[in-house]
């Protein structure tokens, strides 16, 4: 099974992105989506950002990873 988790974006270089994931931040992929800006919103697999979702559908998939991770407490 695969799967993306949602992450904003902090920085943009190029086709390049350092993207907030869960805290850490990650260096991932531009080069699939046409127009993504720092503050949006973006799902991660396997280093690249492979769709952009809106910030509540965002946070909701972050809350629902953070209960499976045992953060949710």
């Amino acid at each position: 099974m695969c799967l993306g988790i949602p992450g904003r974006v902090v920085e943009i270089k190029g086709e390049n992105a350092k993207v907030d994931v869960g805290g850490a931040e990650r260096k991932v992929s531009l080069s699939l989506l046409e127009d993504a800006s720092v503050g949006d919103y973006v799902i991660v697999h396997a280093g690249f950002a492979i769709q952009k979702v809106n910030e509540k559908e965002a946070l909701q998939a972050i809350k629902l990873f953070d209960g499976f991770a045992g953060k949710g407490k």
